[in-house]
C-alpha cells in the first residue's frame, strides 16, 4: 500500500503533463505529421547531404530543407501560372457558351431526369447567369473564409518547413531516443512496430505518389490526343483525384462529359475509353504491386487505412491512417506468433 501511495502521484503527474502537451500540440499535429512524412520519405537524400557537409547538421538540414522548399513552392508556383493562364481564357468560353449555349445532345435527350435539366438550362441563359450570379453572391462568405483559407495554409507551409530544417538535424537522434523510451515501456518488441511503421510509410509513399503521378501523366497523354486545350493543367487535375482511390473516374470523366456537351462525341468517347481502360486500371495493379513490394502489409489494410484516414484527419490521414493500422497489424501478428 505504501509503495502505491508513493508511486501514484508522479504517474498522476506525468499523466497531467502529457494531457498538457497533447493541449498544446493538438494545433500543430498536422503540420508535425506532414514535416515527419517528407522528413522520412526523403532521409536517403538528406544523409548524402550531410555525408558532402562533413556530418555538418546544421549546413546539411539548411541545404536539404531549402531543397525540399523549392521542390514544393516551384510547382505550385509553375500551376498557379498555368492556372491563370487557363483561367483567364476559359471565361469568356463559359460566357460565350453562357450566352450561345449548344444544343443538347440527343442521346441526352432520352435520359429523362438530366436530359429535361439541361435542356432548361440552356434554353434560358439569362435565368442560367442570374442563377449562377445569386448563388455566388449568397455564397461569398465562403469564398473569404476559402481565401482565409489559403492564407493559413502558407502560414502552415512556412511552419512545415522549420519543423522539417530540425527534423533534418536531428531526426537521427529524436529516433534514437524514441525507440529507448519506448523500448523501456514496450520492451524489445518496439523496434518490430517502429520497422513496420517505417515500412507501411514508404509503401504509401511509393504507392499513392507514383500511382498518381503516372495516372496523372497518362490521362494526360489521353487529354492531348483528344484534343483539350490544356492537358497539362487536367492531367495535374486528375492527379490530385488520383491520391484518393476511386477517385480517378471523377477526373476523365467529368472531363469526357464537358467534351459531350460541346459535340465532341468522338473525343468523348475516346476520354471515357482510355479513362476506364488504361487509367483506372493502373490503379488495380500499380499501387498493389508498389505497397507489396515495400511492405508486407495486407495491401486491403492499408487501404481500408487511407480512405480511413483520409475521412478521420484529412489530407494527412492518407499517411497516418495506413501507419496506425499497420502498427497496429504488427502488434495482432506478434500476439498470435506467441500463441502458436
Amino acid at each position: 500500500m505504501t509503495s502505491l501511495t508513493s508511486r501514484l502521484p508522479p504517474w498522476l503527474a506525468l499523466i497531467g503533463l502529457a494531457l498538457l502537451v497533447f493541449l498544446i500540440l493538438s494545433p500543430f499535429f498536422s503540420i508535425l505529421a506532414w514535416a515527419g512524412v517528407l522528413a522520412y520519405a526523403s532521409w536517403p537524400i538528406a544523409k548524402r547531404i550531410r555525408g558532402w557537409c562533413g556530418e555538418r547538421n546544421a549546413l546539411a538540414a539548411s541545404l536539404t530543407t531549402m531543397l525540399a522548399a523549392l521542390m514544393l513552392v516551384i510547382p505550385l508556383i509553375w500551376l498557379l501560372w498555368i492556372a491563370q493562364k487557363e483561367v483567364m481564357r476559359i471565361y469568356p468560353e463559359l460566357q460565350n457558351l453562357l450566352s450561345a449555349p449548344p444544343p443538347v445532345p440527343a442521346l441526352l435527350k432520352q435520359v429523362p431526369w438530366l436530359g429535361d435539366s439541361l435542356s432548361h438550362l440552356l434554353s434560358a441563359p439569362e435565368e442560367t447567369m442570374a442563377t449562377i450570379k445569386n448563388w455566388l453572391a449568397s455564397h461569398a462568405s465562403s469564398f473569404a473564409m476559402l481565401a482565409g483559407g489559403l492564407g493559413r495554409g502558407i502560414g502552415k507551409l512556412v511552419m512545415m518547413m522549420v519543423v522539417l530544417f530540425f527534423f533534418y538535424r536531428d531526426g537521427a537522434r529524436i529516433v534514437s531516443e524514441l525507440k529507448l523510451v519506448l523500448s523501456r515501456f514496450i520492451g524489445s518488441r518496439i523496434h518490430d512496430y517502429l520497422t513496420a511503421a517505417g515500412n507501411t510509410t514508404r509503401a504509401v509513399i511509393y504507392g499513392i505518389l507514383l500511382t498518381a503521378l503516372v495516372q496523372g501523366v497518362v490521362a494526360g497523354l489521353g487529354y492531348w490526343v483528344a484534343g483539350l486545350d490544356s492537358p497539362v493543367t487536367l492531367g495535374v487535375l486528375t492527379t490530385l483525384c488520383a491520391l484518393i482511390p476511386f477517385a480517378t473516374p471523377v477526373a476523365w470523366g467529368s472531363i469526357g462529359f464537358w467534351l459531350f456537351l460541346h459535340g465532341e462525341t468522338g473525343a468523348a468517347i475516346g476520354v471515357w475509353l482510355w479513362g476506364a481502360a488504361v487509367v483506372s486500371q493502373l490503379d488495380n495493379f500499380l499501387r498493389p504491386y508498389f505497397i507489396s513490394s515495400v511492405s508486407p502489409v495486407p495491401f486491403l489494410l492499408i487501404l481500408f487505412g487511407v480512405l480511413g484516414g483520409l475521412l478521420a484527419f484529412g489530407l494527412v490521414g492518407l499517411f497516418v491512417g495506413p501507419i496506425v493500422l499497420a502498427i497496429a497489424w504488427a502488434v495482432w501478428r506478434e500476439w498470435v506468433a506467441h500463441l502458436e
